[in-house]
């Protein structure tokens, strides 16, 4: 443990982390500078700087990552309109390689031989941060107390903290039985009743959304408009990527949008149930997939789809800076060239229905694609031949008396 000199820890100012600064400062004897991310978690990021200092704290990092965030995250992976296991929006999952990201570039700036985290032994997070740090600084040592440490209850972290005089806030007020993560993109809930998968959860859970039933009766519309894949505009009004989610996640949460109660598979191999509220994403994904189904090529866009659940596996899994990675998010940017125009959508009670989509790159043939006279634009007499062709190798399979099964 002597050989490590100064660490880049990932602090909240929560008991957690808070808890695990001094385990540092005490268990390595090492030097601890603190970095504090503004994801738009919807919290003030500013007291943890007093927090650090109070403890000893020489180097303390506050930092808004929300535009980077959405630009160079959000945005990307969802031009892939990507879903894991079918549901999850990634919102927990997609902020970590830009915090592993920092801690790495803050060590190196900082001269820091190590990066420490508050994840668990049982999450994917620790995983998350360490390959991305590993793929961005590969000589670097990650210290994860939970690894290591015996303090493996919220008691005996209050004991500590006690113990050692560290500052831990006290409200008075009832704690949330859940282990909450917020960004700009979601709010996932986990722990307490929702570790019986048959339990409802439970309404004053919920933090961004209406219930559905109490939404507003009256449906409320929306255009967005995109530029290469990416929104750039709500009803006309150009906004910066954060600007966009964060009013997304506003009208989505007044409609009731983006609720959703999952058990999912866990890379460390456990299965986990979690309650997630992704209301801007909810419409972003519905929205995207509507601008594409007009400019997107039939293969191009079929080709998408086939490759998004491993996209989307790579990004819950923590390979967002493996080589694949980048080159799938190459391919997915590439195929964005032409994915302009606007989509019109109705808001209702917790529903994202799509009326109304266009593009002057739009693939879409009115002509052609009509039930009515087309002038000549499509001979249906082709279709004969297009279908025999396509029957066989059927046919001659049936010729030789071949069972189906």
């Amino acid at each position: 443990m002597a050989d490590v000199k100064k660490v880049v820890l990932a602090y909240s100012g929560g008991l957690d982390t808070s808890v695990i600064l001094k385990w540092l400062q005490d268990t390595y004897n090492c030097e601890v500078v603190t970095f504090t991310a503004d994801l738009g978690q919807g919290e003030e990021v500013e007291p943890a700087r007093a927090k650090a200092k109070q403890m000893g704290v020489k180097e303390v990092f506050i930092e808004d990552l929300r535009e980077e965030f959405v630009r160079d995250f959000v945005y990307p992976m969802f031009r892939a309109n990507t879903v894991y296991e079918g549901e999850y929006l990634l919102g927990t999952s997609i902020a970590r390689p830009l915090i592993a990201k920092r801690l790495i570039e803050i060590a190196n700036a900082t001269g820091a031989d190590a990066i420490s985290h508050g994840a668990t032994g049982k999450g994917n997070d620790q995983v998350r941060f360490e390959l991305g740090a590993y793929a961005l600084k590969p000589g670097v040592k990650v210290i994860a107390p939970w690894r290591e440490w015996d303090l493996l209850s919220r008691e005996k972290l209050m004991d500590y903290a006690e113990a050692h005089n560290i500052p831990i806030e006290r409200h008075g007020k009832k704690k949330s039985p859940y282990s909450m993560d917020a960004n700009l993109l979601h709010i996932s809930y986990e722990g307490g009743v929702l570790e019986d998968t048959w339990t409802e959860h439970e309404e004053d859970m919920w933090k961004w959304t209406v219930s559905p039933e109490k939404a507003p009766d009256a449906a409320t519309y929306i255009e967005l408009t995109y530029r290469k894949g990416d929104i750039v505009a709500i009803d006309g009004k150009d906004l910066t990527p954060a600007q966009v989610l964060t009013e997304l996640n506003r009208i989505g949460g007044a409609n009731g949008i983006g609720r959703l109660d999952i058990v999912e598979n866990r890379y460390v191999g456990m299965k986990s149930r979690g309650c997630y509220e992704t209301p801007g994403g909810t419409i972003m994904l519905k929205a995207h997939r509507a601008i594409e189904s007009i400019t997107l090529d039939r293969e191009v866009a079929h080709l998408k789809d086939e490759l998004m659940p491993r996209y989307a596996k790579l990004i819950y899994t923590g390979y967002w800076w493996s080589p694949e990675r980048e080159m799938l998010q190459q391919m997915i940017d590439a195929s964005q060239e032409h994915v302009n125009g606007v989509v019109r959508l109705k808001l209702y009670k917790g529903n994202v229905i799509v009326v109304g989509r266009k593009s002057d790159d739009s693939l879409f043939d009115a002509n052609i694609a009509t039930f009515e006279e087309d002038g000549g634009a499509y001979n249906q007499a082709d279709a004969a031949g297009f279908i025999k062709l396509n029957a066989l190798r059927m046919r001659i399979a049936a010729n030789k008396g071949r069972k189906l099964f």
